[in-house]
């Protein structure tokens, strides 16, 4: 497994990441060996980091983790979990709500301490509760030793590069804008790059959008962008090819370009999260990604900020 290192001569993690988000059944019911054996087979194939929230599964994700890293040493995993973002339209970056948040993660975590602890999708929040409150509390939890980092994450990016920036966080995870569809973080990963920023790329599936499938209704994405979509995959489908391992192949063989540190991609399976760590070394199908590309440059870089859609989960 490739590795990369944390800002400050911190721990190597994996430049794959697990995404534990689906271990509280937010896709589909998940049960507790699925979630342990996903586990247990990332930390097998060289997965260090490891990245969740309370808001995944309204809890239920941490819960399912905690008891999933039971017994593993904590040396062999960098554990990432967030404050903030308590339900589809519930924020709160106050001090007592964050320091409260914690305590009742590394409960659910059973552990010490998180090694990453981000401020879950900051441009929905108040900024300035997030800057006056929020970031101060994690600073005291990192000097304190109780947390080693302090990030951000969200998918506004102009939004994300300024806090980062203003505020020296640590990292910045931002999600479904380092996609074969939307491109967007690239340049804004290697300026935080250059300000000893650690980026992260979550959901480079689009949050079901370059699935099979296709994404779910709730999806904020444009009409536009899912015909676009739809179309690839059945492209990578006559190929006998899937859209989502051509997706997942792209973003994690183009993320070092970029100056992207790790790629955090969502499993609840074994099966699954051994397909994904093939995907780092599988040479990707040129002529097949070559049409694939044709049929989604029209909506290139359009995300739902820039062509709206329904307004997703948070709403709009």
């Amino acid at each position: 497994m490739q590795t990369t290192r944390l800002p400050h001569d911190g721990p190597e993690i994996s430049v794959l990441a697990l995404g534990a988000a689906s271990l509280g059944s937010v896709y589909s019911e998940v049960s507790q060996a699925n979630a342990d054996a996903t586990v247990q087979t990332a930390l097998g194939l060289g997965v260090s980091l490891i990245d969740v929230a309370p808001y995944y599964g309204l809890t239920k994700a941490e819960t399912a983790l905690g008891l999933a890293l039971q017994g593993v040493e904590r040396s062999r995993y960098t554990l990432a979990t967030k404050v903030g973002r308590y339900g589809d339209k519930a924020w709160d970056f106050s001090r007592d709500a964050t320091l409260r948040s914690l305590g009742e993660s590394l409960g659910r975590l059973k552990c010490g301490h998180v090694d990453v602890l981000q401020c879950h999708d900051i441009e929905h929040g108040d900024l300035k509760q997030l800057v006056d409150e929020a970031l101060p509390a994690l600073r005291e939890l990192k000097a304190q030793g109780v947390i080693r980092y302090v990030g951000i994450t969200g998918y506004d990016l102009a939004v994300l590069e300024k806090i980062a920036v203003e505020q020296q966080v640590d990292t910045v995870m931002a999600y479904c804008s380092f996609t074969m569809q939307d491109q967007r973080l690239g340049p804004v990963a290697q300026r935080l790059k250059s300000h000893d920023i650690a980026v992260f790329n979550a959901s480079p599936l689009g949050m079901g959008l370059l699935t099979r499938k296709g994404p779910p209704d709730w999806h904020p994405g444009h009409e536009t962008v899912h015909k676009a979509a739809a179309e690839a995959a059945r492209i990578c489908a006559e190929a006998g090819s899937d859209i989502s391992r051509l997706a997942v192949q792209w973003a994690l063989q183009k993320a070092a370009e970029q100056g992207i540190a790790s790629t955090v991609i969502g499993s609840s399976s074994a099966v699954n999260m051994s397909d994904n760590v093939a995907a780092l070394n599988v040479p990707i199908d040129a002529e097949l990604l070559a049409r694939v590309e044709a049929v989604l440059a029209p909506v290139r870089d359009l995300g739902w900020d820039v062509l709206p859609g329904n307004g997703g989960k948070a709403g709009s």
